[in-house]
């Protein structure tokens, strides 16, 4: 997306943050982080678990479960992200950037499974069984050091997506719609289901203590087995189409045709592809119409002027593939006029020997993710 992408009337589809304004990724926490946070989520999970047994409560059995997921889903993003950030080799030439989108689309069937699934079979277990009500005095208490421990979470990672966003202090949901961070985007939507999940026991643990009757502790389990289960959708979904290939939004890639239109040389850009491997890597390839007077050189230093001002544009671009491409109406030389194909007809991607910047074939590598891939 280009500078002005603050301006008044962004459309929905716009990416937030721009590219141009991504800073590195974070490093991937150490060991020792990891450990203790899982060993705090599986402290909270038995606390839920306990509470639930003293008061009878399905609702905080589902919500035991629900910390257990959520322990089995922090433990994933760094795991994804020390294996994503290994560097391109023969087998992967395009590096690792989108085996971290595995990992979360993993995390995402965890929460489903290992959430949802035991939430919704608790709740209609206590629909159809019944039970009596127990003191839930505890349950209230573990309640109340959850939701705290949850909110001050989510407040971390809303902020981080605020400090992400186009304008500073803009809602952050444009944001966790956007962004390429599935760890982000985990953290902030897992913790707002989280305070929610809360609410809900909480509310069927008040509707069994006024009433009497289990059937709002069973209604408050289905809730938040049906909770989860959205979360495991939106989270596997977007994580899914990342990991297909997602392209960038449509007013970078205009803003990307524009930059390159004004490259020397080059007359017309009659294909533009573009792919997001990774929070800060996306891939370029164009098939490019130049002046049919440049020469070779001009062809090859063109390509590489190219790829400067994307990258220096745009920082989170990393591969720039160029295909020198006759225009719409160029006649293939001592052919017939209305006989040379178009640039939408069957063609080989390969450019001439000599020029940088060309598509490569099938198993090629790039020589360098910071240059223009060359014969």
């Amino acid at each position: 997306m280009a500078s002005d992408a603050n301006t008044a009337g962004e459309p929905a589809d716009a990416p937030v943050p721009p590219p141009e304004h991504i800073a590195p990724d974070e490093p991937p926490e150490s060991t020792g982080t990891v450990i203790v946070a899982g060993l705090a989520g599986l402290a909270i999970a038995v606390a839920k678990a306990v509470a639930g047994v003293v008061s009878g409560s399905g609702a905080m059995l589902a919500e035991a479960a629900h910390s257990v997921a959520d322990t089995v889903t922090g433990v994933l993003p760094p795991t994804a992200l020390r294996r994503s950030a290994r560097p391109a080799d023969e087998e992967h030439p395009l590096g690792y950037g989108p085996e971290r989108y595995v990992w979360a689309v993993l995390a995402s069937v965890a929460t489903f499974v290992g959430g949802a699934v035991f939430a919704v079979y608790g709740g209609i277990r206590t629909l159809a069984h019944g039970g009596t009500p127990g003191d839930p005095l505890v349950s209230y208490l573990v309640l109340a050091v959850a939701a705290a421990l949850e909110g001050v979470s989510l407040t971390r990672g809303v902020r981080q997506l605020r400090g992400r966003a186009v304008r500073p202090g803009a809602p952050a949901r444009r944001p966790l719609r956007h962004t390429p961070r599935p760890a982000v985007k985990a953290v902030t939507t897992e913790d707002s289901a989280a305070l929610l999940g809360l609410l809900l026991a909480a509310a069927g643990l008040a509707g069994g203590q006024l009433t009497g009757s289990t059937v709002w502790d069973g209604i408050a389990s289905l809730l938040i087995g049906l909770l989860l289960a959205a979360v495991a959708w939106v989270l596997g979904s977007s994580n899914a189409a990342l990991l297909i290939g997602r392209p960038l939004p449509p007013r970078m890639r205009e803003s990307v045709r524009e930059e390159l239109l004004t490259v020397p040389h080059i007359v017309e850009v009659l294909e533009l592809t573009t792919l997001v491997q990774g929070p800060t890597e996306i891939l370029i390839a164009a098939k490019v119409n130049f002046r049919d007077v440049a020469s070779a050189e001009q062809v090859e230093w063109a390509c590489e002027d190219a790829e400067q001002q994307l990258r220096q544009r745009f920082p989170a671009i990393r591969r720039v593939y160029l295909d020198p491409t006759p225009g719409v109406h160029q006649v293939r030389p001592g052919s017939r006029p209305g006989t040379a194909p178009g640039p939408g007809a069957p063609h080989d991607p390969v450019a001439s020997p000599g020029v940088r910047g060309a598509l490569p074939r099938s198993g090629d590598t790039p020589s360098s993710d910071r240059r223009s891939a060359g014969p």
